[in-house]
């Protein structure tokens, strides 16, 4: 209920941000709501704006939606060797010291997220810190700080942005020219049931479509990031760690956390999958 409720506390913020700045930059450039100008500037404003704001709260987001603790001050070994593993790890990636934190969960999984290169933030659950060795937890930590020294966050946000333009432009656009054809004969007064009902019905469905898009770029930087993680800690330590999460629980990450994540959910259809199949990855490091 915390998750749902952070959630849409959130969404709603940002929308309603968005909605005061569109109205102002609507009102100085004249634009009607049912212009193309119009519409495009609504889809970009709502589909980059949204991504960016998520990009930027992303680390506090994280934090409270998985409760995780970020170690100031390590309280004992496990907190010292995560905090010297990921500086070692980030000095020799050439990027600023990420934040550590631990959250409390069985299953077993890390993710990275943050708003740039130099403010990140490298997250490891209980779960896989007493149920792998020293070995392959690095191995793991080593794929979240190659997300990071990668650029991933930022790239994915401008990606999700370009697809959520354009999902929402299509969509606007076509439910105008539905709205009209079935409409023709009824004088023009603002916007009409048909035309919201097909704008969500169109973007439900080019948001399916877009969705693929974003989850095949996220698999191939799974790869990029299974292979800096490589280079870090070497090859057969990452073919460990991935071994063992073969054994793990369904993973409870979501949206960014989980796409930066080392391990997603089981049974999802792979085309909308975040992460490719581990027997990929293995094969690929082994390569």
């Amino acid at each position: 209920m915390k998750r749902v409720f952070l959630f849409l506390l959130t969404n709603l913020a940002v929308m309603l941000v968005l909605g005061v700045v569109l109205s102002i930059i609507m009102s100085a450039l004249g634009l009607s709501h049912r212009s193309l100008g119009g519409i495009l500037l609504i889809a970009t404003v709502f589909g980059f704006g949204g991504s960016f704001i998520s990009l930027f709260m992303s680390k506090w987001i994280a934090k409270k939606s998985t409760g995780a603790h970020v170690i100031t001050q390590p309280r004992n070994e496990t907190e010292h060797w995560l905090v010297q593993t990921v500086s070692a790890q980030a000095k020799k990636a050439g990027i600023k010291m990420p934040e550590v934190a631990i959250y409390d969960s069985p299953e077993m999984n890390a993710f990275a997220t943050g708003p740039s290169k130099n403010n990140s933030l490298v997250a490891v659950s209980t779960g896989l810190m007493h149920n792998m060795t020293k070995d392959q937890a690095e191995a793991v930590l080593a794929h979240e700080v190659s997300h990071v020294a990668n650029g991933d966050m930022v790239t994915l946000t401008l990606i999700q942005g370009v697809v959520n333009t354009f999902v929402i432009f299509a969509a606007k656009v076509l439910a105008g020219i539905v709205d009209n054809f079935i409409n023709s004969d009824e004088e023009e007064g603002g916007s009409s049931w048909t035309y919201f009902l097909f704008d969500m019905l169109f973007q439900v469905l080019f948001g399916v479509l877009a969705s693929i898009v974003v989850a095949s770029y996220s698999r191939k930087r799974e790869f990029a990031a299974d292979s800096g993680a490589a280079k870090l800690v070497g090859a057969d330590k990452m073919r460990s760690a991935l071994e063992r999460l073969k054994q793990n629980h369904p993973s409870q990450l979501e949206g960014s956390m989980m796409a930066f994540g080392i391990a997603s959910g089981k049974g999802v259809a792979e085309l909308f999958s975040s992460h490719p199949p581990l027997d990929a990855r293995i094969d690929a490091l082994r390569k």
